[in-house]
């Protein structure tokens, strides 16, 4: 007979021993938020220490070490101190109030919803006062974060949440980043601030912003007996007398309502309300004196008080004080909350698929033959309306006349120039459409693509990298580079991911959390490298053919051809990989070896596509979600029709790009953001469904 040991019982503390050791914990985080505005007031490009930030605080200071103090070392620690308080709440009592610990101003989109509503209010060139414009950041935040808890649900779905604030982040992005390629006199600086810097010029900022955010605490405080209430559950809440959706809608409001106050204060300061509330989520089940949400708001808020200015002290100790005046220090929170991120997705468990499977459905031949016609044609004239149409307008008889060596100058002039172009666009196109495919299949993931897992920021990253160091660098070299930046961060999310199954959620929000990291990074270099050419950043990572020469698509073409016969050749394997575990091993396959080869094929065709096109996503989403839709799940039809919709794709969105406002341009890479975030949040509703 079994004999069950009863597991020892561990008594929480009780309340009065576990009150002195939560107000020494209190006074820790106090001391050390003091401790980091002190050293905060010290660093700088003028030399003030601490005797002289003493006697300037005193009054008994030189004028000029007095000037640098009071006129910018301390408007800038008091900004770093309110950012962080009110972002480290917002995102403590979002957590509570979705029951989701990745709930916060990043995940939600609020920040994503503010930058757009001040990226609108600039470009139409109204000048309003800062309080106004914390209302406009006010009204877009809480519509993005509206949107995303809809979509999402509120209590379910830890990954959907991310899932749908991500996606929609980047459509708000795109968006907002348009903007100002088309008013850069109206948004000037805009992009500079989008990063997030506590910097300031004197204390009106602050001051006009304290009112505000003291307000949002003040409501989030006197609605925290109802959150608690909520922790237990919407039954349990509403048997007490709790108004669930009115006490939700209202510690919402009052969340958007202290991000909008820290984005119109500093910009968007990215992952102090992920990263606060997690800091201090240990000490809440340690010591009950934390466990309610008045308690534990206010701990959060100095956890993140901390960070922001832990992350500013940092910065400057690190990089030179002339250099770190350029630097953000949303910068450096972002690359901190990119880790924390990858680290909480290794620890979220949430096993369910991100996406409904495809329905299984298997046209006959004729509908697959007529689909193929249909989508040759549609590549075809969207080609030669790519090549004729432009800034000069061309006839067929020129290109024809081009070919043959017959052309006048001007019209060799464009065509030289446009038909690059076009070629570069179809080539990426095509290839985000193939490295999606597979990856798709690898995965049994829905929502996996190079842009969603990272490994298209990480060639955008190696890009960058031999763009600012070796401007001369030629297109094999970018290709070369962007490689390098790709099967690194390929190699860090599927290893990480592969820990728990490729069919885990845990894939995408890993690669969520790296893409993160590499966006941070890639804004470092450019600050640090060219801190006043943000048109060219965003040019890059807006995914632009401009000025591409035939040797610059010859890479992704190469890669392509290769791609397309692995694919092709190996369609049968792509099939058994794609449907579940047992059956390719049961078949004799070598899974992980298949799986490798098909993954090191998606990375080269994601590298190549970048330092062709730059950054464009989504592509790899839709059009193999497309053409399963079209001609059912067999790869050897869902190949081909893949690559004709991601040609089709890209190259229609370069076409408008260059054409609806010309002589202005958007990228590529923002048009199909605009495309694709629509779609990706479709399929998110239709996997609740």
């Amino acid at each position: 007979m079994a004999v069950t040991v009863p597991k020892p019982v561990t008594r929480p503390p009780s309340a009065a021993s576990s009150r002195p050791g939560a107000a020494a914990v209190t006074a820790v985080l106090v001391l050390l938020v003091a401790v980091l505005a002190v050293l905060d007031l010290t660093q700088g490009t003028a030399a003030v220490g601490a005797s002289e930030v003493w006697k300037a605080l005193t009054g008994r200071s030189d004028p000029s070490d007095a000037s640098v103090v009071v006129a910018s070392r301390l408007p800038r620690m008091a900004a770093g101190v309110l950012v962080g308080v009110v972002l480290g709440m917002a995102g403590a009592v979002l957590q509570a109030v979705s029951r989701n610990v990745l709930a916060a101003p990043d995940t939600l989109a609020v920040n994503a919803g503010s930058y757009l509503a001040l990226g609108l209010l600039g470009a139409s060139g109204v000048s309003v006062p800062l309080l106004a414009s914390s209302g406009v950041a006010f009204v877009g935040g809480l519509a993005a974060a509206a949107v995303v808890l809809g979509l999402s649900g509120l209590g379910t779905g830890t990954v959907r949440l991310v899932l749908a604030g991500t996606a929609l982040t980047l459509g708000l992005m795109s968006v907002t980043e348009g903007l100002i390629l088309l008013f850069p006199e109206q948004t000037e600086g805009l992009y500079q601030w989008n990063q997030g810097s506590i910097g300031q010029n004197g204390f009106d900022g602050v001051v006009q912003m304290l009112p505000v955010a003291l307000a949002g605490v003040t409501g989030l405080l006197l609605t925290a007996r109802r959150v608690d209430a909520l922790a237990l559950g919407d039954d349990a809440a509403r048997g007490l007398g709790v108004p669930v959706r009115a006490t939700r809608v209202t510690v919402v409001v009052m969340a958007t309502l202290l991000c909008a106050a820290a984005v119109t204060l500093a910009g968007p300061v990215g992952f102090v309300g992920l990263c606060a509330p997690a800091l201090v989520r240990p000490l809440a089940r340690r010591f009950r004196g934390f466990a309610k949400s008045r308690a534990a708001m206010p701990l959060a808020g100095l956890a993140g008080a901390a960070l922001v200015l832990g992350s500013d002290v940092l910065l400057r100790a690190v990089v030179s004080s002339e250099r770190a005046v350029a630097v953000p220090t949303g910068v450096v929170t972002s690359l901190v909350g990119a880790v924390f991120l990858v680290s909480m997705a290794m620890r979220v468990r949430d096993t369910g698929e991100a996406g409904a499977p495809d329905r299984l459905r298997i046209p006959g031949r004729t509908a697959f033959v007529t689909t193929v016609a249909v989508l040759v044609a549609a590549l075809v004239g969207v080609t030669i309306a790519a090549v004729l149409i432009g800034d000069s307008k061309l006839l067929l008889g020129d290109v024809v006349n081009w070919t043959r060596g017959r052309a006048g100058q001007s019209v060799s002039f464009v065509l030289d120039t446009r038909v690059p172009r076009v070629l570069a666009a179809l080539g990426a196109g095509a290839a985000l459409a193939l490295a999606g495919t597979l990856v798709q299949a690898v995965t049994r993931n829905p929502l996996a693509e190079p842009s969603v897992l990272g490994v298209t920021g990480g060639g955008a990253l190696g890009a960058v990298i031999l763009v600012t160091s070796v401007p001369a660098a030629g297109s094999w070299g970018l290709a070369g580079s962007a490689l390098a930046g790709s099967a690194v961060t390929a190699v860090l999310v599927f290893g990480l991911a592969a820990r728990g199954g490729f069919r885990q959620n845990r894939l995408v929000l890993v690669g969520i959390g790296v893409a993160a990291g590499t966006t941070a990074l890639i804004s470092l270099l450019i600050v640090l490298t060219d801190p006043f050419n943000s048109a060219k950043a965003l040019t890059w990572l807006s995914g632009s053919t401009y000025g591409r020469t035939m040797p610059d698509v010859l890479p992704v073409a190469l890669v392509l051809v290769v791609g397309t016969v692995v694919a092709v050749a190996r369609r049968t394997e792509l099939d058994l990989v794609s449907l579940d575990e047992d059956t390719p091993r049961l078949l004799g396959l070598r899974l992980g070896a298949g799986r490798l080869g098909f993954l090191v094929v998606s990375v080269l065709l994601s590298a190549t596509a970048v330092a062709c096109a730059g950054t464009i996503g989504f592509v790899g989403l839709v059009a193999p979600h497309a053409a399963r839709a079209l001609v059912g799940r067999r790869h050897v039809r869902v190949v081909p029709v893949a690559m004709l919709l991601g040609a089709t794709l890209v190259c229609a969105a370069d076409l408008l790009g260059r054409t609806v406002i010309a002589p202005a341009q958007l990228g590529a890479g923002l048009m199909t953001a605009v495309i694709g975030t629509p779609y990706f949040l479709y399929l998110l509703v239709r996997s609740r469904r």
